[in-house]
């Protein structure tokens, strides 16, 4: 499959076919790590970052993930831009991205709900780029959606479990007061039925996801041959589980009431934590987070950091996952 000049909004938009050629060359970059001809697929060429929300791991790997390649990551910050807003004047998306084409080889946004008003404002921004750029737009993580973390999550889980056809995942709500978005967890709730993963989700009344994304992970669960199914008993939710991901996000009406309002809201369901109780009651799972871990809310410590935990592969793979999408993605004739 052909996947030069591709967007990656996310996996959702791809093949079955391009995800699997994506995951099958970052396994080798990362077994060949510093080897040619890796070396040399973006060498001399650039790759824009635009952070409207900060990060750690995001910018490292993307940056590390260009140098490895030969070639150069830029960070932006648009505040720092002319670029024109709801409240100023100045470059609109279709010349942005019309210049930037000209300059670089590909452009990431990443925008979370701290920098929209309304969920789906920033799919809607990073749609308006790839609609105007003629380089590929790679989503860092926006409001909906984080497909580079779900790549890395399914490499990991790959990688321990081998085929993860008739596994089973079980995605927990776990209390925390950062209000998290809800981008990586939709991924996973997309992504990993489609490869046959039986899926669990597992949160307090209050605290649904997008309704449109869970009825899309139904039918790629059905099409795969796999379950998925919504709970509000976690202890129920992981019994017999092969994978725990336990994780804070938002609830529904973050956006209408505010960051500090979502917190109070969460504030009552502090026992929802992966405990070594609720672990003792799963299939020795697998325990997967996209970090940064809120230890001690969303997770025991001796979890987190416990035999079966898989975080720190799966940070890594971050790197490798991205290496390999913007090889194939940016440059041409390369596979």
């Amino acid at each position: 499959m052909d996947l030069y000049g591709k967007d990656l909004i996310t996996t959702q938009d791809w093949g079955k076919e391009g995800l699997d050629e994506v995951l099958a060359l970052a396994k080798g970059m990362k077994k060949h790590r510093y080897e040619e001809p890796y070396t040399e697929i973006l060498k001399y060429k650039t790759f824009f970052m635009f952070f409207y929300n900060p990060s750690v791991r995001t910018r490292q790997s993307f940056e590390a993930a260009a140098t490895e390649l030969g070639g150069h990551a830029q960070f932006l910050e648009p505040k720092a831009m002319r670029l024109k807003s709801k409240d100023k004047a100045g470059e609109t998306i279709e010349d942005a991205a019309s210049i930037m084409s000209r300059y670089g080889v590909g452009l990431g946004i990443r925008i979370l709900e701290d920098a929209v008003e309304q969920y789906g404002d920033g799919e809607t921004l990073l749609r308006e780029y790839a609609k105007y750029a003629s380089i590929p737009i790679v989503s860092m993580a926006h409001d909906k959606y984080h497909p580079c973390q779900g790549l890395a999550d399914l490499m990991g889980l790959q990688e321990h479990m081998g085929d993860v056809k008739g596994r089973r995942i079980t995605m927990m709500w776990g209390y925390s007061s950062m209000v998290r978005s809800w981008s990586s967890v939709q991924e996973d709730i997309l992504l990993l039925p489609r490869y046959g993963m039986n899926f669990t989700l597992a949160y307090p009344e209050g605290f649904d996801l997008d309704p449109e994304v869970i009825e899309t992970a139904k039918k790629n669960a059905e099409k795969a041959g796999a379950k998925f199914e919504i709970t509000h008993d976690r202890f129920e939710a992981v019994k017999g589980a092969d994978v725990v991901y336990s994780r804070n996000w938002m609830s529904p009406k973050r956006y209408a009431v505010g960051k500090e309002e979502d917190q109070k809201l969460a504030l009552q369901y502090k026992d929802w934590r992966f405990t070594s109780e609720l672990n003792n009651l799963t299939n020795k799972a697998y325990f997967i987070h996209p970090m940064p871990v809120d230890r001690g809310n969303e997770v025991d410590d001796e979890v987190a950091s416990g035999p079966r935990s898989i975080i720190y592969d799966i940070a890594e793979n971050r790197l490798h996952a991205q290496k390999a999408i913007m090889a194939l993605t940016m440059a041409s004739g390369w596979k």
